[in-house]
């Protein structure tokens, strides 16, 4: 049975026998790749894995109706099937006249290489990586004699292939690759156990943090945690760390989606060019920054990528929208779509980022005389109608500018309506750690709902 290798010109060749059986219109995703993890516990590996895949996708329009479908098996005769089903698909298949590829003049001209790919991961040996791995946990249980269990260290990379071919004359590939190492050592002292972890990520080998640096890292954001207490409900000023400000760019991402909006599922629908947090918040969207993990030289459906600014000094510039979402609107796609392969395209940010300010965290921290810093949020009890806000965290205490005494089973609530409107500082640590990073955040004020 004949297995075609995916290329550009076997996209070109499925979309025309689509379209000799019937398509309008169409566009083919092929993705192939690679990937490998090893997670140790306690100086033993207790998982190892690495898969190899190939995937093909396929949506199909007749007029303004369409379907979607897609098939691992890459041999002619699947293919063949592949293409068939879907017309029929399509056929029963209700027409929405916001159904429909983007126009030809829109789509990408070139495909700027990003720096996506480093190869380093098909030469590292499994030794080689398993040890990384046992050496991260090591880093991390000797630190402190209080860390006496691990629930594990990994490290992980993979490597893919994308290919795009649209029936509108566009084609075009990429390829990309990720590295990562996370640990999560457990801490005792005085009957009492806490866990915290630490990662680094990044499209380079070269670029992770050491084991050395990582495991050192997690051990100490864990033992800052022992002999934690609750506190009295109160209403006071609350700092994010980093990464627990990016949780604030998520819910953004989630208000400002095209398909939230055009349903109304959104507090932010009919807030473009309104002030929708202070002057102090400008957050970028940014897929064309090079070797960034969120990076890519073309959209979901052949759209090229640009540097957006989605808030401006607190107002509202841009949404992130499709050509699906940005038909419903009223407006043109912002060339944010993302798919999953033989999914319809959705929305989804790139390198989604709160530009940095000039404060320095000790300088916010600094700045609060009674206040909570949160370094950790657990469930998910937002509202993206409403804006209503209320989630599990722990965190330190802070007086009279300085962090003191670790914080559990709290609860801080508000509505993200005033949340973003009272960002009174920006902090100036911004490091591109992931798709969505964000600085130290200072809010002025909201609930903790403790004792």
């Amino acid at each position: 049975m004949e297995r075609p290798e995916l290329t550009q010109e076997l996209g070109r060749e499925i979309l025309a026998k689509a379209k000799s059986r019937g398509a309008t219109a169409g566009d083919v995703v092929m993705v192939e790749g690679d990937s490998f993890f090893v997670t140790v516990r306690m100086g033993e590996v207790e998982k190892i894995s690495q898969s190899g895949e190939k995937r093909l996708g396929l949506r199909l329009f007749l007029g303004n109706s369409s379907a979607s479908a897609s098939t691992s098996d890459i041999s002619r005769d699947a293919i063949d099937k592949l293409i068939d089903d879907t017309v029929q698909m399509a056929r029963a298949t209700a027409q929405d006249p916001s159904g429909g590829l983007p126009a030809k003049e829109l789509l990408a001209r070139n495909v700027p290489d990003l720096a996506l790919l480093d190869d380093a991961g098909g030469t590292l040996s499994v030794d080689e990586r398993i040890q990384m791995a046992l050496d991260l946990e090591k880093a991390a249980l000797s630190h402190d004699p209080r860390i006496t269990n691990s629930e594990g260290a990994e490290f992980s990379n993979g490597s893919g292939r994308v290919i795009y071919a649209s029936s509108e004359g566009f084609a075009g590939e990429y390829r990309g690759s990720t590295y990562g190492i996370s640990v999560a050592p457990v801490a005792k002292e005085n009957g009492s156990m806490q866990r915290d972890y630490w990662y680094s990520s990044n499209r380079r080998f070269d670029r992770l943090e050491s084991p050395q640096a990582v495991g050192k890292r997690a051990a100490e954001r864990t033992v800052r945690r022992l002999g934690a207490r609750k506190v009295a409900t109160c209403e006071v000023p609350i700092i994010f760390e980093p990464e627990i400000a990016g949780s604030l760019l998520r819910n953004l991402s989630s208000a400002i989606s095209g398909y939230a909006l055009y349903k109304g599922a959104s507090f932010l629908a009919g807030k473009l060019g309104e002030q929708i947090a202070s002057e102090n918040v400008t957050v970028i969207d940014d897929g064309t920054i090079a070797g960034a993990l969120g990076s890519k030289p073309f959209d979901a459906e052949g759209l090229p990528i640009s540097k957006k600014v989605i808030v401006e000094n607190g107002k509202l510039q841009s949404y992130l929208l499709d050509t699906y979402s940005g038909k419903k609107l009223g407006m043109p796609s912002t060339g944010n779509a993302s798919r999953s392969v033989g999914e319809p395209p959705g929305v989804s940010p790139t390198n989604f980022y709160f530009a940095a300010g000039t404060h320095g965290p000790e300088e916010i921290i600094g700045s609060v005389k009674n206040g909570f810093y949160v370094t950790e949020l657990i469930g998910f009890g937002v509202n993206m109608v409403t804006g209503d806000y209320s989630r599990g965290a722990a965190g330190l205490w802070i007086e009279n500018g300085k962090l003191t005494y670790p914080v559990e089973e709290v609860t801080i609530a508000g509505n993200l309506k005033e949340i973003f409107k009272n960002i009174e500082m920006v902090g100036s640590d911004l490091e591109m750690r992931g798709r969505i990073a964000s600085p130290t955040i200072k809010i002025s004020k909201m609930t903790v709902a403790g004792n």
